[in-house]
């Protein structure tokens, strides 16, 4: 029994030993067993969470339990101090005027973290969605905590600070589906058949790849120019970023056709009129 009490005695004495202002070796493992047991639970809980989520969905809460267990770490640590008697107050207090700093400098980091979870749990925004933002169309790639990285359709990177998605107004053009209505528009001269114009631009759409056959194309007479009579051609694709080479190929079968049914399409005109003032010389 002396040999126990003496072995606890020791323990005891050895946990209690000073490193740093008040701060024990047995706080210093207190701090690092509430570490590590707040770590598996939180593994627990995320597994859990996720475990019926798609695999994408799955990768993006890593990120936001990723944020958790530093909150969770920093709790644990206070709560710890607190409990072995350490008074924090001095050292906040002390540290106001850099936590006041930090505040400033981390406030865009902060809002683009809480976006970010806001972005994953409402499901605004998916990879492969098509988005336009500040007149730029980009294909999603990734949607991390912090920023959101887009491909443009010249192969660029666009990095997208997640707090944008929240303050800017940003199109989405595939969050209701993947289909979505291009145009193609077009001017013939007066005088020309519109009903055969009509014929020629449904043929363009329809013989073109990557155009669906279901919605159909569609022709509007949409009004009469000062130069020309104004179509728009209407189709649906299921790629809208590969939509300028999809209006492209069909320009250049409307062009041929209208060539070949004699269709012309007109160039701006003005009527220049000269009056003559003053008598002759």
């Amino acid at each position: 029994m002396e040999i126990i009490k003496r072995i606890l005695s020791e323990i005891g004495n050895f946990l209690g030993l000073h490193i740093y202002k008040g701060v024990t070796l047995g706080t210093l493992i207190s701090i690092v067993l509430g570490i590590f047991i707040s770590f598996y639970i939180l593994k627990f809980i995320r597994k859990w969470v996720t475990r019926r989520m798609p695999m994408e969905d799955k990768l993006k809460f890593k990120g936001i339990f990723k944020f958790v267990n530093y909150l969770v770490y920093i709790l644990v640590v206070i709560t710890v101090l607190n409990s072995a008697g350490i008074n924090l107050t001095v050292l906040l207090t002390a540290s106001a005027a850099l936590f006041v700093g930090l505040g400033f400098a981390l406030q865009y980091l902060f809002q683009d973290i809480i976006s970010g979870i806001l972005i994953i749990l409402d499901q605004s925004l998916h990879v492969g969605d098509i988005i336009e933002m500040e007149g730029k169309v980009a294909r999603v790639e990734d949607i991390k905590l912090r920023t959101t990285r887009a491909i443009t359709r010249d192969d660029k990177v666009l990095i997208i600070p997640n707090h944008k998605f929240l303050t800017e107004n940003i199109l989405n053009y595939t969050q209701n589906r993947r289909v979505t209505r291009e145009s193609v528009k077009v001017g013939v001269a007066y005088g020309s058949d519109t009903r055969l114009v009509t014929k020629l631009l449904l043929e363009a759409a329809n013989e073109q790849n990557g155009v669906l056959r279901s919605p159909q194309p569609t022709v509007l007479f949409d009004d009469f120019g000062d130069s020309a009579l104004l179509f728009i051609l209407n189709f649906f694709v299921r790629d809208s970023f590969g939509d300028p080479t999809t209006k492209s190929e069909i320009r250049y079968r409307i062009d041929k056709k209208f060539r070949e049914n004699g269709v012309t399409i007109p160039f701006p005109q003005r009527d220049v009129h000269i009056y003559k003032t003053g008598g002759e010389s």
